[in-house]
Parts: structure tokens; sequence; C-alpha cells
């Protein structure tokens, strides 16, 4: 098995409000902990994480951490 390092980790930043979204793109969200714009958190960068990315791609900024 590979070895971690600090690039396995995504920095997932809200840039467009969540208001007129389905419902489970808003729960998408959420369950990242992203309820407002600005609000960013850290994941870690794997299957599970890249699926709820791609479910709200148009609504958020994904960048290496």
């Amino acid at each position: 098995m590979a070895k971690k390092t600090k690039g396995d980790t995504l920095k997932i930043t809200l840039v467009k409000s969540l208001i007129g979204s389905k419902k489970d793109q808003v729960a998408t969200a959420t369950s990242l902990g992203l309820h407002k714009i600005g609000d960013s958190t850290s994941q870690p960068d794997n299957a599970a994480t890249q699926g709820k990315v791609a479910k709200i791609i148009h609504l958020v900024e994904v960048t290496q951490a």
C-alpha cells in the first residue's frame, strides 16, 4: 500500500450559493461541512470525497491541500 502524503488532502471551498440547488446537492454540501459562501474544508482524497465533489462541482472550488 502506498504511503499517504500531504497531497492526499483536498481543500474544498463553496464559491456559489446553495439557493436554488436540488435537495441532494444541498445535503452533499452540508455533509462536506459547507454551509455558506466562503466556507472551506479539508477532506481526504478518496473515492467517496471525489464522488461528493463531482455532484456539486459547479458550486465549489477544489485544490490540493
